[in-house]
């Protein structure tokens, strides 16, 4: 069992095409990918709100703990990947509403861009659960 390996797809079309899962679980390990602020239509939510963005961002994690058989107090550590790190504390809002009890190391960095130039922040995360 503890090698065992879930994996958990969000419905991402660019799932099957890059070849990669939305999270997956080996034992009490589970990580979740690189995830966009991508609505159920398939449309960016928030354009131009890093707020907005990351907290749909973490709402599509958070579902894919669930899914994995973990949750939101089982994270250890999160990234936000951000275009312009300049607008951090927009993140960091959204990131301190779910986890300010929680507590995970945390990691935030620039990246030139993403696959979708309306996306402004990716979140990662890694749980024990």
């Amino acid at each position: 069992m503890a090698n065992e390996r879930q994996l958990v797809g969000s419905g991402s079309p660019l799932e099957p095409e890059i070849g990669f899962s939305r999270a997956v679980r080996v034992g009490s390990y589970v990580v979740v990918a690189g995830t966009a602020p991508i609505g159920d239509d398939g449309s960016t939510v928030g354009p131009g709100d890093v707020y907005a963005q990351t907290v749909r961002c973490l709402d599509i994690a958070e579902r894919a703990l669930r899914e994995a058989g973990a949750g939101m107090g089982d994270v250890v550590r999160t990234r936000l990947l951000l275009t312009d790190v300049t607008r951090w504390r927009e993140a960091a809002r959204a990131h301190g509403e779910r986890f300010a009890d929680i507590r995970p190391a945390c990691t935030v960095v620039e990246v030139s861009r993403f696959i979708d130039p309306e996306w402004l922040v990716e979140v990662e995360l890694d749980a024990i659960g």
